[in-house]
């Protein structure tokens, strides 16, 4: 068993001019691109397989990332089936000057596990044995079940 602490990362980037839209802020498909490669390694820590993107859940855009900003982004499993692993992701903009974060974007990656030929394997189960990753489990359960009521 892979304990849920285990499986988290965090990664950021630099907002480049590159990366923005007309408004100079990060360009939402490439805040889903950086959501999706960080949700993956989690997965893939988690699976010790490689994993691949089979559904990706409402995405919330809360604020912009402007140009100079680094985009923070944060994944977790937080619960597993029998070859699928479920990621919790947010993204938060920082100020590279002050660490000064808030929170941009939200959602819920569900990605498979798959070997060699490309075939779904069995993932192991996941096991919740700190305190910190009881609450990272209870942040996500409780944010899933408030955004399917908004949905």
């Amino acid at each position: 068993m892979v304990d849920l602490e285990e499986t988290y990362i965090e990664n950021r980037v630099l907002v480049q001019p590159d990366d923005t839209n007309n408004y100079d802020m990060a360009h939402g498909g490439n805040v889903m691109k950086w959501m999706d490669e960080v949700g993956a390694m989690s997965a893939m820590r988690f699976a010790g397989e490689t994993c691949v993107t089979a559904r990706m859940e409402s995405v919330n855009f809360h604020q912009p990332i402007p140009r100079g900003d680094a985009a923070l982004i944060e994944a977790y499993v937080y619960d597993a089936g029998r070859t699928s692993v479920e990621v919790r992701l947010r993204v938060f903009r920082e100020n590279p000057l002050t660490g000064e974060t808030e929170l941009t974007t939200e959602s819920y990656f569900v990605y498979v596990a798959v070997d060699e030929d490309g075939d779904p394997t069995e993932v192991p189960e996941l096991n919740v044995s700190t305190d910190r990753s009881r609450a990272l489990l209870d942040e996500a359960r409780s944010d899933e079940k408030t955004d399917a009521k908004t949905a």
